[in-house]
């Protein structure tokens, strides 16, 4: 007996009843509802020719087209300061702006902050406003979401402080700074906002206390900033901690740091709130052959994994990431992925790293002193407990110095930020970039069953056929729409089906593999 899916036989097969028998009733709805023409297959009109086996999407006025794609770049940059020596950045979600606070090397290291408002590919500023007036040195910036506020972290004469900022319009104000630590705190500090416990999260090097890495509680309360108790979570010599991220599934901070006192290797840990305390498990050895220069990290929510990056200069001088598995109070890493271009042992910084939830992908900004100093962004996508990477982006044309990386998730753009060291006083300078194609692939209806003319009407395989026009497909294989259109296994949250032979691939959206599974069993 032959199963039907819009008119294409799938199996002749006797053990078909018998297969049938173990579907789940969502399975055997979908197939039983392909069978009798509720999907499968329908007939549009094209605009413009469509191959056989292309990937189309539907267009509003009822046509499908080829998913289509332009090319990645980087928007022209605007100039907010003057002058720079370091910056950094973070977006505000209660307001849609970008803030970024930075150390001006022309007013006697004072520091200021500047609201960024973007606009397509363009970002615009309003006017800067000075939040410390000393000498400033080693900053960071959070931002709560609970409380709508930004929270800076900064070493003032070696004591860590940190300040609330309140976005308001292009405008930003600020509280009365707090001192969080009266001994020598140093060392590129990380801060991350967890949403589980509504607190923010600090971490630095202690240099009162042996530079031990040290996390402490912040409490926003309005205009102002407390802190719980310090809790060392590194000990072994000199820690350099730089990069922390929360994990939305497993409600967890993690903090990625360079241990001096161990080859300079990086390491993972795994961090819990409790009120204003946070306690850690045991820290995890990313990377046994290379140093961790720069460390940071993100969260990815699509594959929920943390993915760790740090500058390797053990060897390899190429940017390096890992993809981290949280369970309970640990963290698992897969094997480090070398991406980029080579990066000269000289430059240890300017490395950062960015989620773009709007793709799925993890963005790395970057300085290449082999490329005349120019800054540069990778992409890469979470494949298991690895990663994807694209061909680097120039985002500059200009010798780039102490970068940052922020994800404007209202725009949905990046936007990275550079001193231009081809100009004194070196102004800091700032643009959107597009990392991605810009693509029309996540509203795919389905394939086309049928070569189809412009204007003409075709035939297209949707969700419950079985599409023969492929090829080189791997059977078994659940496969995802690129960006181009094309298709591939990485999973990057845009599935459409699974391979049944090379040639063919059974549309659906929202099977599960396990699903498609259980009806298709021995028959393919």
């Amino acid at each position: 007996m032959a199963i039907k899916i819009a008119g294409t036989t799938v199996v002749d097969d006797s053990r078909e009843l018998q297969n049938i028998a173990t579907v789940d009733a969502t399975t055997a709805a979908a197939i039983s509802a392909a069978g009798v023409g509720g999907g499968g297959e329908h007939d549009f009109v094209a605009s413009g020719a469509i191959a056989n086996g292309d990937v189309v999407v539907l267009n509003s006025d009822g046509t499908v087209s080829v998913t289509t794609s332009t090319s990645a770049g980087a928007g022209s940059f605007s100039q907010y300061s003057t002058s720079q020596t370091k910056a950094v950045g973070i977006f505000d979600s209660t307001n849609n702006k970008v803030v970024i606070a930075y150390i001006k090397h022309t007013d006697s290291f004072h520091a200021d902050a500047v609201v960024g408002t973007v606009s397509g590919s363009t970002i615009s500023f309003g006017t800067p406003v000075e939040f410390n007036s000393n000498y400033t040195d080693w900053m960071t910036i959070g931002f709560d979401q609970n409380a709508g506020k930004v929270l800076i972290a900064y070493n003032q004469s070696s004591d860590g402080r940190a300040i609330v900022g309140t976005v308001s319009g292009t405008s930003i104000s600020f509280g009365s700074a707090v001192q969080h630590n009266t001994s020598g705190t140093s060392y590129a500090p990380s801060i991350t906002y967890d949403a589980n416990a509504q607190k923010m999260v600090l971490f630095y090097r202690d240099g009162g206390n042996s530079q031990y890495g040290t996390a402490v509680v912040a409490t926003i309360s309005g205009t102002s900033v407390s802190f719980g108790t310090k809790v060392v979570f590194a000990s072994n010599g000199t820690t350099y901690p730089t990069g922390a991220a929360y994990h939305a599934s497993a409600q967890k901070v993690v903090c990625i740091y360079q241990d001096w006192g161990n080859s300079y290797r990086p390491y993972g840990i795994v961090g819990t709130v409790s009120g204003t305390s946070i306690s850690f498990g045991s820290a995890t050895l990313i990377d046994s052959t290379g140093t961790g220069d720069e460390p940071s990290c993100v969260y990815d929510s699509v594959n929920q994994k943390i993915v760790a990056s740090y500058y390797n200069d053990g060897g390899t001088n190429k940017i390096t990431a890992a993809v981290g598995t949280v369970s309970g109070t640990s963290i698992s890493f897969g094997t480090p992925v070398n991406m980029g271009s080579s990066i000269g042992s000289s430059e240890v910084s300017n490395l950062g790293s960015a989620y773009e939830s709007s793709t799925g992908k993890v963005v790395f900004s970057y300085k290449d002193p082999q490329n005349s100093g120019k800054g540069y962004v990778i992409t890469a996508l979470v494949s298991g407990t690895s990663l994807v990477a694209s061909t680097p982006l120039a985002t500059t044309s200009f010798n780039a110095e102490k970068g940052f990386i922020v994800y404007d998730s209202n725009a949905s753009k990046i936007v990275v930020g550079w001193r231009d060291n081809t100009s004194s006083p070196f102004p800091g300078k700032a643009a959107t970039v597009i990392t991605t194609s810009s693509t029309t692939a996540s509203s795919y209806i389905g394939v086309a069953a049928e070569a189809i003319s412009d204007t003409a009407t075709g035939a297209v395989t949707i969700d419950g056929g079985v599409n023969e026009g492929q090829s080189s497909l791997a059977v078994g294989t659940t496969y995802y729409v690129a960006d181009n259109g094309d298709l591939q296994t990485t999973n990057n949250g845009r599935k459409i089906g699974r391979a049944i032979s090379a040639t063919k691939i059974l549309v659906d959206s929202a099977m599960s593999g396990d699903e498609m599974n259980a009806y298709l069993g021995s028959l393919v």
